[in-house]
């Protein structure tokens, strides 16, 4: 009778366990989504894993960058067990968000971290190239990214900026020695990825630089 009691104890702790442990799992999420600072505090102390992923494995981190969440974001980015260049499934990083949403403050602020700022595949540049700010791109290049780095289909950050960029960032890639040459799998050019958003000037200007 005692140990039948024993085990019973034991199961229903165990599913009290889990109960708790999912529960928290959602609230973490929903805490980032709305950028609920003191909840996301309240969960990492009482040990919650900031590296946690979602359902479609995705980080925190990257999640609060990704919805301008930058309270949730900064309690995230300065939690000690927070690894900042966590990957997700397709190889995207908390800095290369930052860098895609034009955030220079973030961009510093995990490069400083230990993000890596050259990464086989798509680059934080490559994203800091498709997105609206050029100091973002400014301050990759200054940190040593690979100007010309090739992603898996070849594109390169200068080809990213000329179809979905600022073209002051077209300038800067220009400016530090991009390759207007190079071509991807496609047998794109930057000037091809310019007319393809109807950026027809921009196209020639890289056409004839490329003469």
């Amino acid at each position: 009778m005692r140990k039948y009691f024993s085990n019973a104890v034991y199961l229903v702790v165990a599913v009290w366990s889990s109960l708790a442990i999912a529960g928290t799992y959602e609230d973490f999420f929903k805490a980032i989504e709305l950028d609920d600072h003191g909840a996301v505090t309240r969960l990492l102390a009482r040990g919650f894993d900031p590296n946690t992923p979602d359902p479609a494995g995705q980080v925190g981190l990257f999640l609060a960058l990704r919805a301008g969440a930058h309270k949730a974001s900064r309690v995230l980015a300065e939690h000690a067990d927070t690894k900042v260049d966590t990957a997700n499934a397709t190889g995207e990083t908390p800095l290369m968000m930052a860098a895609l949403r034009g955030s220079l403050e973030w961009t510093q602020a995990l490069a400083e971290r230990g993000a890596q700022i050259n990464r086989n595949g798509w680059t934080p540049l490559h994203y800091a190239a498709s997105g609206p700010e050029p100091k973002v791109v400014a301050y990759l290049l200054d940190r040593g990214a690979a100007i010309s780095a090739a992603a898996p289909n070849g594109s390169t950050p200068l080809m990213m900026a000329a179809r979905y960029g600022n073209e002051d960032s077209v300038t800067l890639l220009l400016a530090g020695g991009a390759d207007v040459r190079l071509r991807n799998q496609r047998n794109m050019s930057a000037a091809d990825f310019a007319r393809g958003a109807d950026r027809e000037a921009l196209a020639i200007r890289l056409e004839a630089l490329a003469r």
